[in-house]
């Protein structure tokens, strides 16, 4: 049964747990929960991103090129047939080609792109992201050319790091060479991203990953493992992927399935994740009970943890077991606070931009109307409208601190985790920085280096243990608040926004911007509720962590 056993290009990147119940036998009757909403969205969007590029490629090819187009929703065995049957004919280029899987090198899979060169073909990849940074050194060619021959250096664009573009090119390159089809003097595949301006080329023997390895080794150690566990699964071996909770876990089918296995045997990873829960179990410390009974102010029982102190560790299992989202980590907490205060929230759509800046004013009247006000575009992104909405919003925003300043009086700005706006801050200034009333990076990074940006997610990491995680949406509730919208959450903000903004050429619906805009003001309410128990009611009501 061993070789029946045939893996995606997925599963090199997939959870090991979440291999061996694929491929386990007990599990195909299993019932496991659809796509939600959201996810399905984005494969519907991918799906449309990979069709606008063929219709693009096959007309800037030209009536010359041999231009196969498979479609996906054929029969595999079709699309297997269609595909051998263009290699028989030597076509220039195969869209939607499946390959045979291939019982021997146990692999199966399929591929957006193959380019013919002069001594075989090389994959190309369309993605839904993006695939480049500014900056140089790229390895790229314009979209039309899709030979790896004239790639050259980037003056514009540097690599943005994507492993599992290069793991599934590597895929791809290993089946090409099963049934003789590699290019074999170049290990090259192709990615076209997001922006679709151009093809980023990944040479997958260059040493690129850590320690020196290519892609291909990297890739060639992950298959030979998944391989191993997914085999032990459908043999009824001896299994050899334990469940474990780690982030993939917040979208995996299997998560239910798992659940109830890790709670049953009170787990360690379910307070303590990643490779230190592993750690720990090689430490004989499989529990939260027996984390939680170890002495905080030994050291930790492996030289390899990652995940803060292990103090804290051991407090989280603690506030676990006594069924607490929080615990103090200070013996009082504190937040900076300031006469003007501005709580800041940004709505954005993927890669595709920040739609929406939201807004809370409050504190010492400065002769500016207080409480909520947005700045937003409604134009489908990505759009230049999105310059005048943000233009908008640092005129605003600058004006508030400069009145401030004026009046001889304090000011703050507040956020919950500041990675997500300042990236689309800075981001924002360097794609329109040509547009009136955009600041220049340096405005940019001078504020978020001061000590009037405040990031309200660093203050409850270093202030709270959090035993059910640190967003927002499971913190704010502790302080007392409540989102109006009970499907309230970044996933579902994303379907509000298609409809809002009539995406796919549907028409512009009112209500939901309205329902985006009720959204983002309670986030910002959040962060002021979060902000203001802090400062008044916390210590009262949240135990200190030495106290459990």
């Amino acid at each position: 049964m061993g070789d029946e056993v045939l893996l995606d290009a997925g599963a090199v990147s997939r959870c090991r747990r979440r291999v061996h119940l694929e491929h386990d036998p007990d599990m195909r009757d299993v019932p496991l929960p659809p796509p939600d909403p959201t996810a399905q969205q984005r494969i519907d969007d991918a799906t449309a991103h990979r069709e606008a590029i063929a219709r693009q490629l096959a007309e800037a090819t030209g009536p010359d090129a041999t231009w196969v187009h498979i479609k996906r929703a054929l029969p595999a065995a079709e699309r297997v047939l269609r595909t051998e049957e263009a290699f028989a004919e030597g076509a220039q280029y195969i869209w939607g080609a499946l390959l045979p899987g291939d019982p021997v090198g146990h692999r199966r899979g399929g591929v957006d792109l193959l380019v013919r060169t002069a001594t075989g073909y090389v994959p190309v990849l369309v993605v839904r992201h993006r695939i480049t940074d500014r900056g140089q050194g790229a390895p790229t060619t314009v979209l039309t050319d899709l030979d790896p021959a004239h790639r050259g250096p980037d003056e514009a664009r540097k690599v943005r790091a994507q492993p599992r573009d290069q793991l599934r090119l590597a895929h791809l390159r290993r089946m090409l060479q099963t049934y003789g089809k590699a290019e074999p003097d170049r290990a090259v595949g192709g990615v076209i991203g997001l922006d679709a301006d151009v093809v980023v080329w990944h040479d997958l023997t260059a040493g690129t990953w850590p320690g020196g390895r290519s892609a291909l080794d990297e890739y060639d150690a992950r298959f030979a493992d998944r391989l191993a566990v997914a085999t032990a699964a459908a043999t009824g071996a001896e299994a050899l992927a334990a469940p474990s909770r780690v982030l993939e876990c917040r979208r995996c089918p299997f998560w239910p399935t798992c659940e109830v296995a890790l709670t049953e045997s009170r787990d360690v990873s379910l307070v303590v994740r990643g490779e230190d829960a592993g750690e720990l179990r090689k430490a004989g410390v499989s529990t939260v009970d027996e984390l939680a009974a170890l002495d905080p102010a030994a050291e930790a029982p492996t030289r390899n943890w990652t995940g803060g102190t292990f103090t804290d560790a051991i407090m989280l299992a603690r506030a676990w077991l006594a069924d607490l989202t929080v615990v103090r980590r200070a013996p009082r907490v504190r937040v900076s606070r300031a006469d003007v205060e501005i709580d800041v929230d940004m709505e954005s759509f993927g890669d595709a931009g920040a739609y929406l800046w939201g807004t809370w004013l409050s504190g010492v009247d400065i002769g500016v109307p207080q409480g909520y006000r947005a700045f937003a575009t409604w134009d489908p992104l990505p759009t230049d409208d999105e310059a005048r909405s943000f233009a908008q919003f640092w005129a605003w925003f600058t004006d508030i601190r400069e009145r401030t300043h004026a009046a001889g009086l304090t000011f703050r700005a507040y956020c919950y985790n500041a990675l997500a706006e300042n990236r689309w801050l800075f981001g924002s200034a360097e794609r329109f920085g040509a547009y009136p009333g955009i600041p220049a990076k340096a405005a940019i990074q001078s504020f978020v280096d001061s000590e009037e940006w405040v990031d309200l997610f660093r203050s409850v990491t270093d202030q709270f243990l959090c035993s059910r995680g640190k967003g927002l949406k499971v913190i704010a509730p502790v302080a007392g608040f409540s989102w109006r919208d009970p499907e309230a959450g970044g996933e579902a903000s994303m379907r509000w926004y298609r409809d809002a903004v009539g995406m796919d050429g549907a028409v512009p619906d009112e209500s939901q911007r309205e329902r985006l805009l009720r959204y983002n003001e309670d986030d910002v309410l959040a962060t002021h509720a979060l902000r203001e128990w802090m400062t008044s009611r916390a210590d009262a009501e949240v135990p200190y962590m030495l106290d459990l």
